[in-house]
């Protein structure tokens, strides 16, 4: 007769001893693999991951990429060579912005982010990064889960499988987006085949108070004892479900949801409001919901959450066909300041060198003006079109080498053409900041070892420090 495999969890169950019963409570609490914790690889340089994702796809040339030629060719044709767009495109648009160099290492940052710039010695800025193609949701999913079409799990879902959580009363991945979600919604920090865990909690940050951020967060009709009691009971009656599914992972996640909800009812209220922060360090981040996740993020971090995610908005803010001048000068103007406020506040409480940074969107945008065409502009000839073949992500802390440029885009900044950068590529970098080699933190699903790169990447060793 085949006999059924047997689960460590199912073996301790049914040992007999006092051991079983204890260990089976302290593995509820633990990552759902082997041994907790995957072991590094490498010594980490970071503990924490800040991913500031600026959704629709800022334009590069108008941010960290400056180019003299598009003053000097604006209004005038793009040479075709350097240009091989699947849409339509105009002349050479040059930037309505002013660059100025800062810092010791000198680097030309726009005026829309001089609060950032404050701290260009401390950013690695990469050129020339390249994605696949220039359509926004097989974009979000490449950035986010390194892959475009199928189901993957998320870089955040990924990292907390493998570095765990430092607190077992927060999730260990939070993602904030106000006003709802942004395209692809919850694919964006799925978990997958991965156990549910490992899925973000997604906040609506477009609240102020901790009960708009969290909804339930504190109960109104049960005391925390009789919570206590209730959850107990039903955490028997998922137990005696669970022994007749042992190998159900889904049941054994929903399990330690109810058990994280509530042990966030207390640390999450604290984490989250922004209020117990002294004056001085709320005006320092600003006004507005990039500047209230920027803070909390702060503060997660601090309390030992791995990841944290902060979107721009719901839509694309960044995702600018018509107006560009006027449109990246009003999205800026909420994030430049919270993003330098953060790399300050970080920096003063010793946790930049642990944590990192990384800014960027799906993609950047044309050097040349986006042509009038149904259904996608406005017509009026004064913004830019998607652009994968060339774009910028910088990244800060954990371990990066900061204060220079890695990589290149050619004399219009249409694509990228020194050191390229693919997104498989930063993502087997942002692995080895935190210790591991992506090729082999792995997770087999359906006979395969899957990984964050797929099959691809190269840890760019320009940007380590």
């Amino acid at each position: 007769m085949k006999t059924m495999p047997v689960s460590r969890r199912e073996l301790l169950r049914t040992c007999g001893v006092g051991f079983g019963a204890l260990a089976l409570n302290d593995l509820l609490s633990q990552d759902a693999h082997a041994g907790g914790e995957v072991p590094l690889h490498f010594p980490a340089k970071a503990k924490h991951v800040i991913h500031l994702f600026m959704n629709g796809g800022p334009s590069h040339v108008d941010t960290f990429d400056p180019k003299e030629t598009l003053s000097r060719l604006d209004g005038k044709s793009a040479p075709t060579k350097n240009l091989r767009t699947e849409r339509p495109t105009g002349n050479v648009m040059k930037s309505p912005y002013n660059f100025r160099p800062y810092g010791n290492c000198g680097l030309p940052v726009s005026e829309l982010f001089a609060h950032t710039a404050q701290h260009i010695d401390d950013i690695c800025v990469i050129r020339s990064m390249h994605a696949d193609v220039p359509n926004h949701e097989p974009s979000l999913m490449l950035m986010n889960t390194g892959e475009s079409r199928l189901v993957r799990p998320s870089m955040g879902s990924w990292v907390t499988y493998g570095l765990g959580t430092e607190n077992e009363n927060l999730p260990s991945f939070v993602t904030m987006c106000p006003g709802g979600y942004p395209i692809k919604e919850s694919q964006n920090w799925q978990n997958a085949f991965l156990p549910g865990k490992y899925q973000a909690t997604y906040v609506d940050s477009s609240g102020e108070r901790v009960e708009q951020l969290i909804d339930n967060i504190r109960s109104t009709g049960v005391a925390r004892d009789d919570q206590r009691q209730q959850l107990d009971f039903l955490a028997e009656l998922n137990r005696g479900h669970r022994e007749q599914r042992p190998h159900d992972q889904r049941l054994e996640s929903r399990i330690e949801s109810f058990e994280l909800a509530y042990r966030m009812q207390s640390e999450a209220a604290e984490a989250f409001d922004i209020s117990r922060e002294p004056t001085e360090t709320r005006e320092l981040y600003g006004k507005g919901a990039f500047a209230r996740q920027a803070l909390i993020a702060r503060r997660l971090v601090q309390r030992g959450v791995r990841f944290v995610q902060l979107y721009t908005g719901a839509g694309q803010p960044w995702d600018n066909h018509d107006d560009l001048a006027e449109r990246h000068r009003e999205v800026a103007s909420g994030v430049d300041q919270p993003i330098g406020a953060l790399l300050t506040d970080l920096k003063r409480i010793g946790l930049l060198e642990e944590t990192l940074v990384l800014w960027g969107g799906e993609f950047g945008r044309t050097p040349v003006v986006e042509m009038p065409k149904e259904g996608s502009n406005q017509g009026k000839m004064n913004g830019r079109d998607h652009n994968h073949y060339g774009f910028t992500c910088w990244m800060a802390g954990g371990g990066v080498k900061g204060g220079q440029a890695v990589g290149a885009t050619d004399e219009l900044g249409f694509q990228a053409v020194e050191n390229r950068v693919h997104v498989h590529d930063l993502h087997a970098t942002i692995l080895r900041l935190l210790g591991y080699d992506h090729k082999r933190l792995t997770y087999r699903y359906a006979g395969r070892d899957f990984r964050l790169t797929d099959v691809h990447g190269r840890v760019v060793p320009e940007v380590l420090a």
